[in-house]
């Protein structure tokens, strides 16, 4: 079915099995001394099984004390790593993948309170303007001690097994840095012309080459482009023509294939893209390099889809198919396209909480972790091999069928027990319906068209528009009741006019039960919900305003999918009034009180206000049930309002402890 996806394809004298390669990404699986951990083995593990040709793990340190990203990090930087380097190798290989080991030093865009409260060393003293960390410039002899880290870091991975090198020059690192004419003012050998900004990145290889020998792979993950445009800086930064003439260099350097992608920490979307960049968007770079050598070339571009990845490697656009997130949210990716079980795929729907819990990890007592695939990073307590299947066909009652409700219905139905889900909708997916609504969006309805797939094959009964009854719940004499029937948007009865025939609440608009067209409205509440309906009545042809009584537009909103929503809405010229607490609704008149000055301001002309407020979890049924049954379970927004990683998380943990 997939005949280039799944055809061998050399990388040097490395044979990968297939042309499906899993990229870097940071899972926060280490141990603290930098060791190959026990969940990292069963994390990379589970990937290898699942059927991905080629693993390249996350970047890891050639300095461990001055060179980190977060304290849960593989280093390379001491022979005491080799056995366990080793062990990761031997599990990757139990399954016929091979792996690759990235390396890296994270240079400017690196913490200094992780790494010895020291400033950051980089090509010259110019702070990142994502982290602005203090940055010191590199002299010549740490730049020479930190070439022949990178250097040792490679022999120690060929001596523990492992496939073949990556060199991370890639995401505004440090070799991006000295690559980068935005981030390298040398004026030395290191600095300036091309010649001397690859300087660098040269003698890593070059010295790698020596002490490896001709036939160990290495690969070099390098952005084609870093996109400043994005971050508001049009024209500077690397482009696709250097990204081009880089990729020929390295070509004639010896280097074994090319990873392309792009972006810096201070354009991170187009590093690690939201929800809001389609499949393939940068496709095209990887591409273009494609055409100008003769080496492997690796592409990622939000690849989730097998169709998608065979289809560019017939093109010849790429010669592998990259991802890091979506063999994250399924680990089995590789294998379900092969057996052509493309409804089975759990498709990432770049919601980015990796992203965000990988970022917090050190400041978190939170794992980083998959919003929509519990059992990512947690291999060793969690997944199908630990199921007990001792549900005995009992029955279990699930009121909902949000994701929530789906999720756990899946798990009880493969432990063996009989659930039945009430639905008292038409259809499933509770407020993934609703999320799904808005630009760009379309993604999150993937994880409907999954569980509905999985609970079909499990043969799980669900009562579509059906509110039961407790006696109908008796009548099933169940096991046990989960209990997942949502939320509820908050509409606070204390402001005046808030009942009034022209307010709504967001749920009403992206359900479609109101219709706005042409009309002035405003949004009150500027969290992801609030953003996301007024992005959507923008695109409908409405003048927005957007109220928020924080001092912030888009609180608690990760920063990522935050700039990805408000970057569209600029486009639509919505008006932006943080500070502005909603205190009563006159008719077409929206009643403020500036949470600075104290001062009441009144806005008006208004033919729709549009409540965000936030949601209350539903508890209709609840006292009841725990009164009429033994074990009665809430899951998700009804046990507290939350994101879809609340909701899939309880869902799977409950159904898997029941």
């Amino acid at each position: 079915m997939y005949k280039h996806l799944f055809s061998p394809k050399n990388i040097g004298k490395m044979v990968v099995p297939n042309r499906v390669v899993m990229t870097a990404m940071g899972n926060y699986l280490a141990n603290t001394d930098g060791s190959v951990s026990e969940e990292d083995i069963a994390f990379y593990g589970a990937r290898a099984k699942g059927g991905v040709g080629l693993i390249i793990t996350e970047c890891t340190c050639v300095n461990f004390a001055t060179g980190k990203g977060n304290t849960h990090q593989i280093a390379v930087d001491d022979d005491k790593y080799i056995p366990g380097l080793k062990r990761l190798a031997d599990e990757v290989h139990k399954y016929g993948s091979k792996i690759a080991v990235q390396i890296y030093h994270p240079g400017r865009q690196g913490l200094a309170a992780l790494n010895g409260n020291k400033t950051m060393a980089a090509p010259s003293a110019k702070e990142c303007l994502a982290v602005r960390q203090p940055t010191h410039e590199m002299t010549k002899e740490e730049i020479k001690e930190t070439v022949d880290r990178f250097v040792q870091a490679a022999r120690r991975l060929k001596e523990a097994g492992i496939d073949a090198v990556e060199v991370h020059a890639a995401h505004g690192y440090l070799i991006n840095q000295f690559l980068s004419p935005y981030t390298n003012l040398r004026t030395d050998e290191y600095g300036g012309s091309f010649e001397n900004r690859i300087r660098f990145l040269d003698e890593i290889i070059l010295g790698i080459r020596e002490v490896c020998g001709p036939d160990y792979p290495i690969i070099v993950r390098f952005s084609a482009t870093e996109y400043m445009d994005y971050a508001g800086k049009p024209g500077e930064g690397l482009q696709i023509e250097d990204g081009i003439r880089i990729a020929k260099h390295l070509e004639k350097l010896g280097v074994d294939a090319l990873d392309v992608s792009s972006g810096i920490y201070e354009s991170m979307n187009t590093a690690w893209e939201p929800v809001g960049f389609d499949q393939g968007w940068k496709i095209e770079n990887a591409a273009r390099i494609k055409k100008e050598v003769n080496i492997p070339v690796i592409g990622v571009a939000v690849i989730r889809e097998p169709e998608y990845a065979e289809h560019i490697l017939a093109e010849g656009k790429v010669d592998f198919v990259g991802s890091a997130r979506q063999f994250f949210a399924d680990p089995d990716w590789a294998n379900k396209a092969k057996n052509g079980q493309e409804k089975k795929i759990r498709k990432c729907i770049s919601c980015l909480h990796c992203m965000e819990t990988l970022m917090n990890a050190d400041l978190s007592t939170e794992p980083v972790a998959c919003a929509i695939n519990y059992e990512g990073g947690r291999e060793l307590n969690y997944g199908e091999h630990l199921l007990k299947k001792d549900g005995d066909n009992r029955v279990v009652a699930v009121i909902g069928a949000g994701p929530a409700g789906m999720e756990a219905a899946r798990i009880l139905a493969k432990r063996k027990f009989k659930p039945i889900i009430f639905e008292k909708k038409t259809e499933v997916g509770g407020q993934i319906v609703y999320a799904s609504k808005p630009p760009k969006k379309e993604k999150v309805a993937w994880l409907i068209d999954y569980q509905k797939a999985q609970l079909e094959e499990l043969g799980v009964e669900i009562r579509l528009n059906h509110a039961p009854t407790i006696e109908e719940i008796k009548e099933l004499n169940p096991y046990a009741v989960f209990v997942a029937q949502g939320s509820n948007p908050i509409v606070p009865k204390s402001i005046p006019g808030i009942d009034g025939e022209n307010v709504f609440t967001a749920v009403d608009v992206l359900n479609e039960d109101v219709k706005l067209r042409g009309k002035k409205v405003a949004v009150v509440g500027s969290g992801m919900t609030g953003i996301e309906t007024a992005d959507l009545l923008g695109a409908q042809g409405n003048d927005v305003t957007i109220f928020e009584m924080e001092d912030e537009i888009g609180p608690g909103v990760f920063f990522q999918n935050l700039i990805d929503v408000m970057k569209r809405i600029e486009k639509h010229n919505v008006k932006l009034y943080p500070k502005h607490k909603l205190i009563a609704i006159e008719g077409t008149t929206v009643v403020t009180e500036n949470t600075e000055t104290k001062e009441t301001e009144k806005f008006d002309g208004f033919d729709a206000v549009v409540l965000s407020l936030g949601t209350r979890s539903n508890t209709e049924m609840v006292e009841e049930l725990k009164k009429e049954f033994e074990k009665v379970v809430l899951l998700g927004d009804a046990k507290t309002a939350g994101k879809i990683v609340n909701a899939i998380g309880t869902g799977y943990k409950e159904a898997f402890e029941l």
